[in-house]
């Protein structure tokens, strides 16, 4: 008996789709090696150094043989606890050291998060624009993500009414971030509230992406979902990390916290997944929470400026909207009067089409909004340098002047 041919890789990584913001930034900087000047809004990820006491708290833990060898898979418990302690001051949660689990970035998180809580079929509500990740780890998981789309007019937030609307039998929990990774939106208190009671009052469990919190502007404080619905906390899990607010994407540091049987069961995950995260990474992670915050806020300070340049620039562009974030480090633009025209001679009817122009044409590096719902905008990250981020726009005012 022939045995029919098996597919060679499983059909669940086979539907993997690449992430869309890696895939960008990765062109971009091949591009650049080649010798040409792009300038790259594709990758979150802040063009500052860690800040020097982060960096010689590793260097003394590189020479300490006690992190030389495995930890505790959760995390250093020292680790655990500064992180309980930002947990209270920052979301107003109080929780203990044994409800946190340190993980290797805010992306494993994120997976983790997914896998402990949905079974095949289970539905989770992602409001779009999502980060490109999202879906793809939830359907992963066995999941299904339903897209709840809020464009510019509502600047980019969903509404009770709209979640309401895809609510199923099968809706097991809301993804929600805030302020957002693609669109830099906050929701204000009163939203979050409804939102958060809404989620309790139909028994939702709630994925909190917190990454961004800390990056605000205009004084406004990204209130998170279980301070304003304290009954949430114990069928909410956050996620978070230093990579953004500390400018330390590389050192591959992130946690979750939650309830003590989510965190149980992720806890037993990670042990089989990856272990300890690197302690080195660890004890600098310890040293951003605790050591002097006077870096980080002159970080937050000068994204706030690149903020208001950036926007100021692209909507001196006709046919393009770019509505003022209030947190994060992106502009989302919508692009749909761009479309359906000629430029530079290329007839461009989706956002991807635009971002293929915007590259070979003004050698500018944008990402589609294809990689974070429905085409019709395109996310641009202002964390670059000021002079670099002023003449990109320039480009892009030319090239549809």
């Amino acid at each position: 008996m022939t045995r029919e041919p098996t597919p060679r890789i499983s059909a669940r990584i086979a539907a993997i789709a690449e992430s869309a913001t890696l895939k960008v930034d990765s062109k971009a900087k091949a591009l650049q090696a080649q010798g040409r000047p792009i300038i790259s809004y594709a990758a979150g990820e802040p063009d500052f150094p860690t800040p020097s006491n982060v960096v010689e708290a590793a260097s003394a833990a590189v020479l300490d043989p006690r992190n030389h060898r495995y930890t505790q898979a959760v995390g250093l418990p020292e680790l655990r606890e500064a992180i309980a302690v930002k947990t209270k001051r920052d979301s107003g949660l109080e929780v203990s050291a044994n409800q946190v689990i340190v993980t290797n970035g805010g992306k494993q998180g994120v997976y983790q998060a997914f896998a402990t809580l949905l079974d095949p079929g289970d539905e989770a509500l992602l409001p779009a624009p999502y980060w490109t990740t999202y879906p793809e780890v939830i359907k992963l998981a066995g999941g299904v993500p339903v897209e709840v789309f809020a464009g510019a007019d509502q600047e980019y937030r969903v509404t009770v009414e709209q979640l309401e609307a895809a609510r199923t039998p099968r809706t097991k929990l809301l993804v929600w971030v805030s302020p957002s990774n693609p669109t830099g939106a906050v929701y204000s208190p009163e939203q979050t509230r409804a939102i958060g009671q809404w989620a309790a009052d139909n028994g939702l469990w709630v994925i909190a992406d917190e990454i961004y919190q800390n990056l605000v502007y205009d004084g406004v404080r990204a209130m998170s979902i279980v301070e304003a619905v304290p009954e949430l906390a114990d069928r909410t899990l956050l996620v978070n990390g230093v990579a953004k607010s500390y400018a330390m994407t590389g050192w591959r540091l992130g946690w979750m916290v939650g309830p003590a049987d989510a965190i149980k069961g992720a806890a037993n995950l990670q042990s089989h997944l990856s272990s300890n995260v690197s302690n080195i990474s660890q004890r600098a992670a310890l040293e951003a929470l605790t050591g002097p915050q006077e870096t980080v806020e002159l970080m937050r300070q000068a994204f706030e400026r690149r903020r208001n340049t950036i926007i100021a620039e692209l909507n001196k562009i006709d046919g393009l909207e770019a509505p003022m974030p209030q947190g994060a480090f992106y502009a989302y633009a919508d692009v749909r009067g761009l479309l359906g025209r000629n430029w530079g001679g290329v007839h461009v009817e989706t956002s991807l089409d635009l971002a293929d122009v915007i590259l070979e044409q003004a050698e500018v590096a944008v990402v589609p909004g294809e990689a974070f719902g429905p085409s019709g905008y395109i996310r641009l990250s202002y964390a670059l340098g000021d002079d670099a981020l002023l003449e990109g726009t320039q480009r892009l005012q030319r090239l549809f002047a």
